[in-house]
């Protein structure tokens, strides 16, 4: 026959200790501060200066004839084209892209940041559970200069033709039909380029201060 459990009298109650939980609004498992300090110098002079001299001739000629599900029909298409392109350039492109900057980055200066303060640890079991299980405390101050003169030039001297002749004719599901299609295409062209001349400078002077 197994033993009867002995009941605990008032004295064995009275050793017995326990911990009430704090409110569940208190309960935190993280708690985390972050103070962020960020000061950002960005300067980006750009200096950009395009020249050209440029002929541009594109002459289009088309034709397009279809027969699509018919019998018995014609389709012809014709495109004829005669073109006479005399392109001449006779001069100067020139591009100048002078820069001149200063930059000074150096007034600003991050503020101090104050050290870290590490809390005791709690060593009753109520002081324990009454915060969060972890405790973190950033503070970040940065400091960035960043400077980035660009200076760029372009010059171009072009001639530029393209004439173009096309034709189309087509039967599609028919029966006893015929297309017929003919580009004749006759183009001279001429393209001088006289005494021509292009010059890109791209002077750069910076002086930055960080």
């Amino acid at each position: 026959m197994p033993d009867e459990p002995t009941r605990m009298s008032r004295e064995d109650l009275a050793d017995e200790a326990g911990t009430a939980l704090p409110p569940k609004e208190v309960l935190s498992l993280l708690d985390l501060n972050v103070d962020a300090d960020i000061a950002l110098d960005l300067a980006a002079p750009i200096d950009l200066a395009v020249a050209a001299n440029a002929n541009v001739a594109a002459p289009i000629d088309a034709a397009a004839s279809a027969n699509i599900l018919s019998a018995l029909s014609n389709a012809a298409s014709m495109a004829d084209q005669d073109a006479s392109i005399n392109q001449i350039i006779s001069g100067e492109a020139t591009a100048e892209a002078p820069q001149t900057s200063s930059i000074d980055q150096s007034n600003d200066a991050p503020e101090p940041v104050e050290p870290a303060v590490v809390p005791a640890l709690p060593t009753d079991p109520a002081d324990a559970l009454s915060g969060g299980l972890l405790d973190l405390n950033v503070d970040l101050s940065l400091d960035a200069d960043i400077a980035a003169p660009i200076a760029g030039a372009v010059a171009a001297n072009a001639n530029v033709a393209a004439p173009i002749d096309a034709a189309v004719a087509a039967n599609i599901g028919a029966i006893g039909s015929e297309a017929v299609a003919v580009a004749d295409q006759d183009v001279v062209i001429n393209q001088e380029l006289n005494d021509v001349e292009a010059n890109a400078t791209a002077d750069q002077d910076s002086t930055i201060t960080q």
